[in-house]
């Protein structure tokens, strides 16, 4: 199942519809291996693209942090796999460059501070990890941001950096040089927010935005959801007046979605810093004072959160289950899969594993989804039904692409030969 993880800087406004960077901080060892990503050392930023010039390899740049747990878990269980060097090690020239700056940092980080410092601010880098793929002239032509659970997957999205069509900073140059077509900037503002570059992504939404004269259609309120990030924000009050022409459109409980999550971001998350549980009815009556009939519900959501960041897992149980009991109808399949999937992984309660197992099946019941229904095989395997299990992750194979299928058939394996999958 494809994961995709990474963490914000604190002046980063869009929140990501996933878990908190702070759940993947672990433990996790291991170092760069022989037959993985081959990374420069000793060469400066000059250096590697002189380098990549004259053996004509495209640039792979590795922007991490040190308190990213995202990062690492990229640099130790994904770039260090010997699928990931035989694709990167003969068209790339790779380096890896800490983004922040630490007191135990060695000779070779700190004599790259300024070229770090470089990149940070002339790709204005938010989000961790950020990789960008460069041309071996050395144009920008790509950047991928967060993680994958696999290294097929991140080959897979790195692959899309050799075509022009898919190249986001191809198409921003495009943006630049006059290219105003309204289905180009749909995509390119919508592209903009999965690669985190924001700044760039408002103004071409703007430009989207400018050129609608109806704003009751799909592409224009999928940009104005992606870009309205604040209960402040002049364009908020859309989706608060107009919640049934929006659902008419985008699907049922689609405004009401969006409302709720900008109010959680606004009200309930700047609580979430103290070493204390949040005071609900505080943030409660907080919301309710702009928003009464959204309070409820954006405090409901602001719970399971909290818990989840926490890994507070009996209360966060407590906390998706009265949320699907009232709001259910609103919860949208990528966020019901979240729920189930965390409880597949930190609840061995029976009780437990069978209700997400019930929210889990409404994700694929409208359309097959292989990761939906992989998380659905994993429940009932978890539950001791290890036929039904295998039966599901078979469908799930079957619904996978090619890139994705061999993971499928790696679990089945696990499945039948009754080992863990869900450590």
């Amino acid at each position: 199942m494809e994961l995709i993880r990474g963490c914000r800087g604190r002046d980063f406004m869009h929140r990501v519809k996933i878990v908190s960077c702070l759940l993947l901080v672990l433990a996790l060892g291991g170092s760069v291996q022989a037959q993985g990503v081959h990374f420069e050392d000793g060469l400066s930023w000059a250096d590697i693209q002189a380098k990549a010039k004259a053996e004509n390899k495209y640039i792979f740049v590795d922007g991490f942090t040190t308190w990213c747990g995202p990062c690492r878990f990229m640099r130790d269980n994904i770039l260090t796999q010997p699928e990931a060097g035989a694709f990167f090690n003969d068209k790339f020239i790779s380096v890896s460059v800490q983004l922040d700056t630490t007191a135990r940092d060695d000779r070779a980080v700190r004599s790259w501070y300024r070229d770090a410092h470089a990149l940070m601010t002339q790709y204005n880098i938010r989000a961790f990890p950020t990789f960008l793929v460069f041309s071996p002239e050395g144009r920008p032509l790509q950047r991928i941001v967060g993680s994958r659970n696999t290294a097929l997957l991140f080959i897979s999205a790195v692959e899309e950096s050799f075509d022009s069509t898919k190249q986001y900073y191809t198409k921003l140059q495009q943006y630049r040089d006059g290219r105003r077509d309204k289905d180009f900037l749909r995509k390119l503002a919508l592209q903009a927010v999965q690669v985190y570059d924001l700044d760039n992504g408002r103004e071409v939404a703007n430009a989207y935005l400018a050129g609608q004269t109806n704003l009751f259609n799909r592409g224009a309120l999928e940009v104005l959801a992606k870009y309205t990030e604040s209960s402040g924000d002049a364009r908020f009050s859309l989706f608060v007046e107009h919640a049934a022409e929006i659902d008419s459109v985008l699907g049922a409980g689609a405004a009401e979605q969006h409302v709720n999550e900008t109010l959680v971001r606004d009200y309930v998350e700047p609580a979430f810093g103290g070493g204390y549980e949040p005071n609900w009815k505080s943030i409660k009556r907080q919301i309710a004072g702009r928003f009464p009939a959204q309070a409820e519900e954006a405090t409901a959501r602001g719970k399971i959160m909290y818990f989840q960041m926490k890994r507070m897992w009996s209360s966060f149980r407590e906390a998706v289950a009265a949320y699907m009991q009232q709001y259910g109808a609103h919860a949208s399949p990528e966020e019901i899969n979240g729920f189930s999937l965390a409880i597949f992984k930190n609840c061995s309660d029976k009780k437990c594993l069978t209700q997400a197992l019930e929210w889990s099946k409404r994700t694929f019941a409208d359309k097959d989804n292989p990761y939906f229904m992989e998380t659905y095989a994993s429940l009932l395997y978890r539950l001791g039904n290890k036929d039904d299990a295998i039966a599901w992750e078979q469908k799930a194979l079957d619904a996978a692409g090619p890139r994705t299928k061999a993971h499928y058939q790696e679990t089945i394996g696990k499945m039948q030969r009754g080992e863990k999958t869900w450590d």
